[in-house]
């Protein structure tokens, strides 16, 4: 049974100004699996203001001290991996191959990559008789979600602390055991006090009490449309930056070639990591209108090979995040059904054999249009809809027939019209053929948010910009 009653404030572990805790529920038993704290108003003053001193000293520092920081961050991050991916299965119940895989390697990566970044990366550049200046923003806010704990933060806390700032992390309810670990790692690497401050609690509460914060300098946030929406408002009294990455409904589009079924089962098959719930999930599958027939055999076929069970056993699915993600997931379930979408694996209820726990089916809805609700709204779960195109304009046009813009892909034998099929998606980051890259930023157009993530661009968001005329004249 895991307790964590105490922030992390000021270099030193602290309890809240109110002693409130809330019961956590492990997804894959639906029996309590520990307890947290859960912070208020008062809390986040404190650890602004001490986000805010260190700020003064941090953001002075040279290139060479805050690598030496990460790197001692590097080391520490590398002795707790497996209770991260531990706990990253108890909370939300990512299989432990996923865990102790990408979900723990995506925060290597992260550090790696900000560390790289940083040792060459231009603060200041010179341009006619005036330099450019970019000066570390200040005390940032970070709000993180659950469904990818370890990338959530360290996409935003790493290339905060390389810039010179200093964050007050709030990481989800759902994803708090890996949170905590991740301030133990700090707190072991000698992060200098203030620099990196966190607090458990309600976004409710915590993190609307981060955004309308007058020292908060900057939010920065991964979630829902909706809390998004709520933050920026909150924000915007305070003309405070506001960066988001919200959710998607990214278009997967299956080129007519020889290669369309094994395209259309690799795209069951990444639609089904993390049981679904990863915003930049295509889960929009468009296919050749006179392959349709080919490509349900394919998608239901790869559907079944998909396990689903106890996430620390060798299953390729766990459960969902939660009880109330359940729910959600069975309704868009009956509403496609109620739609007229042909379900071709799946379905509602639990997989057999599973009778607790939060587990989905991984469900496969074909015949779909693009104006049902399941072809419209985030699902966030294992449901993967299969629309039909007639010709590469019409593809692209339903593509971009979405409120939202962060992912896509083009899966083809063919490179060049891959490629142009690619340029012509509205949203912030395309792949060819399923492709990853650390250095590639990561947002979105549209609803799905603002700014970019990921490698150098990564570092901009938490940058201002100084010109100082005249400090080399001609």
């Amino acid at each position: 049974m895991r307790e964590y009653h105490k922030f992390y404030i000021d270099g030193k572990w602290v309890a809240p100004l109110e002693q409130k805790t809330v019961n956590t529920i492990n997804p894959a038993t639906e029996e309590i699996s520990g307890s947290i704290a859960l912070g208020g108003a008062g809390d986040v003053d404190l650890a602004v203001k001490a986000a805010r001193k260190a700020f003064a000293t941090w953001s002075q520092t040279s290139r060479e001290e805050r690598l030496e920081v990460l790197q001692r961050i590097m080391v520490e991050y590398e002795k707790r991996a497996g209770d991260i991916a531990a706990a990253i299965t108890e909370e939300m119940g990512a299989p432990k191959g996923l865990a102790n895989g990408f979900q723990v390697g995506l925060g290597t990566g992260h550090l790696a990559t900000a560390i790289e970044v940083l040792k060459n990366f231009k603060f200041e550049e010179t341009r006619g008789a005036s330099t450019i200046v970019k000066e570390p923003i200040g005390v940032c806010g970070l709000i993180t979600p659950w469904n990818w704990p370890v990338n959530q933060v360290t996409v935003k806390v790493f290339p905060a602390l390389a810039t010179g700032c200093t964050v007050v992390l709030k990481a989800s309810q759902e994803s708090h055991f890996s949170a905590q670990i991740l301030a133990e790692v700090f707190d072991a690497a000698g992060v200098p006090a203030g620099v990196f401050n966190m607090i458990q609690g309600k976004g409710s509460v915590v993190g609307a009490a981060m955004s309308c914060h007058p020292d908060v300098d900057m939010i920065s946030f991964t979630g829902s449309e909706p809390a998004g929406v709520a933050i920026a408002q909150a924000a915007a009294p305070t003309v405070k930056r506001v960066c988001q990455e919200l959710g998607g409904k990214s278009a997967n589009i299956i080129l007519d070639d020889a290669n369309l079924a094994e395209n259309v089962a690799g795209g069951v098959t990444g639609m089904m990591v993390n049981t679904g719930q990863t915003c930049s999930a295509t889960s929009r599958m468009l296919v050749p209108k006179a392959r349709m027939a080919e490509a349900i055999a394919a998608a239901k076929e790869a559907a079944a090979q998909v396990t689903v069970g106890d996430p620390n056993s060798d299953v390729a699915m766990g459960p969902v995040v939660s009880k109330n993600q359940f729910i959600s997931v069975q309704g868009y379930i009956q509403k496609g059904i109620d739609e007229g979408a042909t379900l071709i694996a799946g379905g509602l209820g639990r997989p057999e054999g599973l009778d607790k726990g939060f587990y989905v089916k991984p469900t496969v809805f074909a015949n779909v249009t693009n104006d049902m609700v399941i072809a419209r709204e985030e699902i966030f779960g294992p449901v993967l809809v299969i629309i039909a195109y007639d010709d590469i304009d019409h593809a692209i046009e339903i593509a971009n027939d979405t409120d939202f813009g962060l992912a896509g892909n083009v899966a083809g034998a063919d490179l060049e019209q891959a490629r142009a099929v690619a340029r012509r998606i509205r949203a912030g980051s395309v792949g060819i053929n399923s492709g990853f890259d650390f250095n590639s930023p990561f947002g979105g157009y549209k609803k799905s948010g603002n700014g970019r993530e990921w490698g150098d661009y990564g570092f901009h968001e938490y940058l201002e910009i100084k010109a100082i005329l005249g400090y080399t004249p001609e």
